[in-house]
């Protein structure tokens, strides 16, 4: 265990009557990836682990984990606002509108002005209509739509309507442009980026991504996940493992 774990004091948790565990989700790995680490961490107590809203694999940050009674509260942590900061990429495009698949290169985009960019913000905010990647986790007749997306097959796919209370540039570096975005349930960034490129005339693509706060829960808060691990490893000899 490294130092830093050592020094770091965790509270006495009860897995059993419900925790409420913040993790900040690494890069490339699933939310299903942090689930599964928990949920064998804590043999052999048999208790239910779930999280709270999906991240996808490429971003990272803050992922709500719940054990035991609590996961009965969900569906509650899942609807609250979410907060996320990043980077787009304007001029090109990918068919996830991610760094998941191939870059597509696009117009020239060294025209368009600060100015331009921060007011084009403003079409965003509000209630939007919205359509899910094609490379998402979304179920379409029982299967997800990214492996129908992988195997080339297109799918009609549905609006939703979001609300995005805030959304601002936070540095302008062409083609790169920084991002904090304050939004709804069911929010797709990566959909967001690439509506924000396509409207502009240019095409752009999410290349980072990072959930910063999910209702009060805050990812300067969270837990690195194997951090988490290694402590309950150690106190699972302990009396009060729970």
């Amino acid at each position: 265990m490294e130092q830093g774990e050592q020094d770091k004091i965790f509270p006495k948790f009860n897995f059993s009557a419900g925790e409420v565990l913040l993790i900040n989700k690494p890069y490339k790995w699933t939310s299903f990836d942090v689930v599964g680490k928990l949920r064998n961490s804590l043999k052999p107590l048999k208790i239910k682990v779930g999280h709270a809203g999906t991240l996808d694999p490429l971003a990272t940050g803050l992922l709500i984990i719940c054990t035991g009674k609590l996961t009965k509260q969900i569906d509650t942590f899942q609807a609250e606002e979410k907060e996320y900061t990043g980077t787009i990429v304007l001029g090109a495009t990918t068919p996830s509108y991610d760094l998941e698949t191939e870059v597509i290169p696009g117009p020239d985009v060294s025209h368009l002005a600060e100015e331009t960019l921060k007011a084009h913000c403003q079409n965003f905010i509000g209630q939007i209509s919205q359509f899910p990647p094609a490379h998402s986790a979304i179920k379409v007749d029982g299967e997800r739509l990214y492996l129908k997306a992988r195997r080339g097959e297109e799918v009609a796919l549905k609006a939703r309507q979001v609300n995005i209370t805030e959304f601002e540039l936070t540095r302008i570096e062409l083609p790169e442009v920084d991002f904090r975005v304050v939004c709804s349930k069911g929010t797709y960034i990566r959909s967001l980026a690439n509506d924000f490129g396509e409207t502009l005339g240019v095409g752009a693509y999410l290349k980072k991504l990072r959930r910063t706060r999910s209702g009060n829960f805050k990812v300067d808060n969270a837990f690195e996940i194997m951090e988490l691990v290694n402590h309950i490893r150690t106190i699972k000899t302990e009396e009060n493992f729970s």
